[in-house]
């Protein structure tokens, strides 16, 4: 079926991902620099980005940040456009992967297309990489957003990505609602949840 929606790891998906960025009125208006604006606001230092798609956080991240995505095909297309990504398992062959290497991890719209319980895995699966008082940081789509993809499978809000850092042992720092307030995020599809957390300084 024409409509059927791709899988994540598909070459479909990561070619529909770069159809979504690159309309000519979206690089006119530069609608991604607030986003990346915020990002960098965060100052994170050196960043592990879970899920990175084709690079589009990478860019506010560079020089410091890393990409892993099981995408190979938007594996590819983020180095092509000039920054570091891998896939897991080339990421694992990397001088990267080392124990505390990094001062944080995001995971910005990709949980959303897990369950709950896989979202938590799968950050956990790389909390090792992070150094002790480094930060998590979790960003998933508010409910029009959540609504406009159907490869979404769990919305996680605020409740939830909190309880998903305290199942990993993290203390949550910070919440908020970006760009807007909470309530526009019913109507405004780029309205993000953005949740904030710290590793203890205990190893664990």
């Amino acid at each position: 079926m024409h409509d059927e929606t791709p899988r994540t790891d598909s070459a479909e998906y990561a070619r529909r991902l770069e159809r979504l960025s690159s309309p000519r009125w979206k690089r006119v208006l530069d609608v991604q620099a607030p986003y990346r604006g915020y990002l960098r606001r965060l100052h994170l230092g050196v960043t592990l980005e879970l899920g990175c798609g084709i690079g589009r956080n990478l860019r506010a991240l560079s020089p410091d940040g890393v990409g892993i995505d099981h995408n190979a095909t938007a594996v590819a297309m983020a180095r092509a456009a000039g920054w570091r990504a891998y896939t897991p398992s080339e990421f694992r062959r990397t001088e990267f992967a080392a124990p505390e290497r990094f001062d944080a991890l995001l995971a910005s719209h990709v949980l959303e297309h897990m369950t709950a319980d896989e979202a938590c895995s799968f950050v956990g699966s790389y909390m090792l990489y992070l150094r002790a008082g480094g930060r998590v940081v979790l960003i998933t789509p508010q409910e029009r957003g959540f609504r406009r993809d159907r490869t979404h499978r769990t919305f996680l809000d605020f409740a939830a990505l909190e309880a998903l850092a305290d199942g990993l042992g993290l203390r949550v720092v910070r919440r908020q609602s970006f760009p807007f307030p909470r309530a526009v995020g019913r109507v405004f599809p780029y309205n993000e949840f953005v949740v904030i957390a710290r590793r203890t300084t205990e190893r664990q």
